[in-house]
């Protein structure tokens, strides 16, 4: 019993250590320990941020001092930043102004108050300082960054807990900006983002990325089969169309349509089809592009005959029969 309850202590300890880590130190620079031990380092570090904390405390408006119940505030790790990593030495706010007339702005202002905030810039570099690389690497010339956003626009670094970081609350923080694609993930048919399945950050980079509209992946389609392997093929018989790209009929949102299709079958279908349905050609009657509605008056054409009823294999098929049959 006695050597249980020490395995379960140090059970507790190691899992402590690692909840303590800050999340940022797998992949950011870490800083030249020198001589210095561990205990030495985060004494200074307290010393630093007392500069700070002397004025700062609990009086203040904003919730200063909860910065110690985040990653950015753990002492016990070396690697944690201090005030002054963030917002600077600011060695003239600190002095004050020689006339009198006050103290000048700290270096760095991230959020507006007494003080007008920092460029978006500035304000960006400051945290790419630590966290660059993996994730970050493409923010330079990102949607966002060339929106003029950075990166406390959307993260609370003084707060213990950041929406952002959290699957359950990450939307409310993107929706905030993008009006449209919340409004699409209340209609009828929608990935399960409300539902708490997936989130922004599952298909979207929000720090950059190589591929369209801050995708994880270079395409769209790879994009999409991470999840939906089963579309992927190789098939006998592919579709360009989905192929080409997973957007050419599905709107990934939301959609008034099942399955998160732009339109209905087969007003969809016929966007590219748009020919009368087997029409003999030279070719022969299954030529990609002459399929179109069906033969006979409007009424047969429309009425309850979608395109699917038969050609149900719509991504691809490996049917001998072609035509994106089932098998």
């Amino acid at each position: 019993m006695k050597r249980i309850k020490q395995l379960l202590a140090a059970c507790l300890f190691m899992g402590s250590v690692v909840a303590l880590t800050p999340a940022y130190a797998a992949d950011n620079v870490l800083p030249d320990l020198g001589d210095k031990t561990a205990q030495a380092i985060a004494a200074d570090a307290l010393r630093k941020d007392a500069t700070c904390t002397r004025c700062h405390d609990e009086t203040e408006t904003a919730p200063i001092l909860n910065l110690y119940q985040t990653k950015h505030g753990v002492r016990g790790d070396a690697r944690t930043p201090t005030c002054q990593s963030c917002h600077g030495e600011s060695k003239n706010h600190l002095g004050g102004a020689k006339d009198g007339t006050g103290r000048p702005s700290p270096d760095f202002i991230f959020k507006k108050g007494v003080y007008s905030q920092s460029d978006e810039k500035a304000r960006a570099d400051q945290c790419l300082a630590c966290h660059k690389g993996g994730k970050r690497s493409n923010w330079d010339g990102g949607q966002h960054q060339t929106a003029g956003l950075a990166c406390n626009d959307c993260h609370v670094v003084h707060r213990p807990k950041d929406k952002l970081m959290d699957k359950r609350t990450q939307t409310e923080v993107c929706f905030a900006c993008h009006k449209d694609q919340r409004a699409d993930t209340k209609k009828m048919s929608h990935h399960p983002i409300q539902e708490g399945k997936i989130t922004c950050s599952d298909c979207h980079n929000p720090h950059g990325s190589t591929g369209p509209t801050l995708l994880k992946k270079n395409t769209v389609n790879e994009t999409c089969w991470q999840c939906h392997a089963e579309k992927r093929g190789p098939f006998l018989f592919e579709h360009q169309p989905a192929v080409e790209n997973c957007t050419n009929c599905h709107t990934p949102h939301g959609s008034s349509i099942t399955p998160l299709l732009k339109s209905r079958a087969p007003f969809l279908c016929q966007e590219c089809h748009d020919g009368p349905h087997q029409s003999p050609t030279a070719f022969g009657p299954n030529v990609a592009g002459v399929q179109g509605g069906f033969t006979g008056s409007a009424n047969a054409n429309y009425n309850g005959r979608a395109c699917m009823n038969c050609h149900t294999q719509v991504h691809g098929s490996n049917s001998p029969a072609g035509g994106y049959l089932q098998r």
